[in-house]
């Protein structure tokens, strides 16, 4: 007896229940996990799971290009500092501070670096596409290195912590915990918001323009237009992590800028697994806790960026799919 259609999609059904089950299950797991940390924590190790956090924002932004639309970009240190003084500027023009008025300056800081960065790096591809990014980065990072009447030149800017204010309801000064649960609040957001963006059918063409730009383009999709509202995405979402990271630390710098940040959210995006959005802040997480506990070991009697890098040729030897793709293919064995 031959099964009809209904009985065939019955079992798809119920395993995309169980998946979608499982993945809720696991982010209110972690997310309660997150929460919890800062109380059990001490100061120092909490202030650093938050920068952890920021840093796998902009790890995560910048896999939606690496990973899902097959460009790797070296102008993410551009979006990201843009984003820490267009922060900084609202809130030393602007008084009394206001956060969400630093996060709108930083996310249109960061827009105007993308949509230069979209416009003209987008009409090219591989190679070519990644040195122009980077050549976009180290001009921004000249101008703000050298206005110095603007930027503070090479000792940044440096301001006073907004408040955490919600008009006529809440009006409170951050500490450590709650900087830590606001910083953890927008991360998570942005994860299921990214999430949406790859799963709708502008992430599947995405991804067919990873796999095979030539025959997208043939089907009739218009592929510079897709890759511009990519590069776009990706650029405010790492804005959003500058921003963060200044409301955070209290001052805009213009290393940040410089295009060693961007090359760490690549390195990110190889250690934790490229194209799981998860994978570049499980990536994040590791290396900054390596480097951490490497400089504490090592003190300055030893470069510790040696074993650092002996660590990372290691892990892209024996682990190419990443952390987390080694720990899919470890539980699914």
């Amino acid at each position: 007896m031959t099964s009809t259609p209904l009985e065939k999609t019955a079992p798809l059904g119920k395993t995309r229940l169980s998946h979608t089950a499982a993945f809720w299950l696991a982010f209110c797991a972690v997310m309660a996990a997150l929460i919890v940390a800062p109380l059990v924590l001490p100061e120092f190790w909490s202030g650093f799971l938050t920068e952890v956090l920021i840093w796998g924002l902009l790890a995560m932004s910048s896999d939606l290009l690496i990973g899902y639309t097959g460009m790797v970009s070296f102008g993410h240190s551009a979006f990201f500092g843009l984003g820490m003084y267009g922060a900084a500027a609202a809130l030393l023009i602007v008084k009394p501070a206001n956060l969400w008025l630093a996060i709108l300056f930083g996310l249109g800081g960061a827009a105007v670096a993308a949509l230069c960065v979209a416009y003209f790096s987008t009409r090219l591809r591989d190679i070519y596409f990644a040195i122009t990014t980077l050549i976009f980065s180290q001009i921004f990072y000249v101008i703000i290195f050298t206005w110095t009447a603007v930027t503070g030149g090479e000792n940044g800017l440096i301001f006073h912590q907004p408040h955490f204010t919600i008009p006529f309801l809440v009006n409170v000064p951050f500490n450590s915990h709650s900087m830590h649960w606001f910083v953890l609040a927008v991360v998570a957001g942005s994860y299921l918001i990214l999430r949406c963006v790859t799963q709708s059918p502008f992430g599947m063409v995405l991804q067919s323009i990873r796999e095979n730009e030539a025959r997208t383009r043939a089907i009739g999709y218009p592929v510079e237009r897709y890759k511009i509202v990519s590069v776009m995405l990706s650029g405010l979402f790492a804005g959003l992590a500058g921003v963060l990271y200044a409301v955070q630390k209290e001052f805009a710098a213009p290393d940040f800028v410089y295009f060693l940040t961007s090359g760490e959210a690549v390195i990110y995006n190889l250690i934790g697994g490229v194209g799981t959005l998860v994978g570049p802040i499980v990536g994040a997480g590791f290396f900054q806790l390596a480097r951490q506990l490497l400089s504490q070991w090592f003190g300055d009697q030893f470069p510790y960026l040696i074993p650092l890098g002996i660590l990372f040729i290691v892990m892209i030897i024996f682990l190419p799919q990443g952390l987390l793709g080694f720990a899919r293919r470890w539980l699914n064995r």
